[in-house]
């Protein structure tokens, strides 16, 4: 692997932190998961940023940053597991993960192999991510498939000749990234994501209140080069209305009833946080 592939800054830096939260997690006696490939990829991670001073004090940023999101994050990727694990045995054969990032759950989760996963994020990403599955031996148990495309851009062309299907119905997982985007191109992707959802596709949508966390938002900003903006991101508040208005039947889902078998701390976010599952109705 060519140290110039690993992500070292942009968006596609994040993967690494949640890749960190994720082995941390895995290493824990009352895991909530077990993620052997993110010790592969934070270990590649790792070269990668020591090759230059800089470098060594960006990975400790990195670790740094990690550790203050690690509660919220690592919960939230045990709510995603379940969400999808639900979709499954409810008969949904198509999984669609948005800015997937260094997510394994194609290897980790026992899916079937009637179940098709793809996963949607940036050429880099990929670049960085693939060598590592096939040095790991790495076999997924579904039918995974990479689809290298902007989420600002025409990703759903790319998503159809990967071999997705609108008339089956498909569970969509974002864990995050919709955020990340402008609020037009939050809102473009969920209009493009409802045009090619067959009814009975689902989809959570994330309500959590960033203002108790703002500064460790503000330092991953900084940390992955984020232009601050004023402009609205994601799907924003009314996210909920929007989806019910446009097909999908909504229904809100505390995060304190998702996570109470848990036995972990809860995340700070108030009365309002949890998950808006929709469901696309005929």
């Amino acid at each position: 692997m060519a140290e110039d592939q690993v992500p070292m800054a942009g968006v596609a830096m994040t993967a690494v932190g949640v890749a960190v939260i994720r082995a941390t997690e895995s290493e824990r006696a009352d895991r909530l998961y077990d993620d052997p490939l993110a010790r592969d990829f934070v270990a590649a991670a790792r070269l990668g940023f020591e090759g230059t001073e800089d470098g060594r004090a960006r990975w400790a940023r990195v670790e740094a940053l990690a550790a203050k999101f690690f509660d919220g994050r690592s919960l939230t990727v045990r709510v995603i597991d379940d969400e999808i694990a639900r979709a499954v045995d409810n008969g949904c054969s198509q999984l669609v993960l948005f800015g997937a990032g260094l997510d394994t759950r194609a290897y980790r989760m026992a899916l079937p192999a009637r179940v098709r996963l793809f996963e949607i994020d940036l050429p880099e990403l990929f670049a960085f991510k693939e060598p590592i599955l096939a040095a790991a031996g790495a076999t997924a148990t579904c039918a995974r498939q990479v689809v290298a495309a902007d989420l600002r851009a025409d990703w759903v062309s790319a998503l159809v000749a990967s071999g997705y299907r609108a008339d089956l119905p498909a569970h969509w997982v974002d864990e995050g990234v919709l955020d990340y985007l402008p609020h037009a191109d939050a809102l473009r992707l969920a209009e493009w994501m409802t045009e090619i959802s067959a009814p009975a596709s689902s989809f959570a949508l994330g309500r959590f209140d960033v203002a108790p966390q703002r500064e460790r938002y503000a330092e991953l900003g900084r940390l992955v080069g984020a232009t601050a903006s004023a402009d609205r991101r994601g799907l924003g508040p009314d996210g909920e209305r929007w989806l019910a208005e446009r097909g999908w039947r909504t229904r809100f889902h505390p995060w304190d009833d998702l996570v109470e078998s848990f036995g972990r701390p809860e995340m700070a976010g108030g009365s309002a946080a949890g998950l808006v599952r929709a469901v696309r109705l005929p």
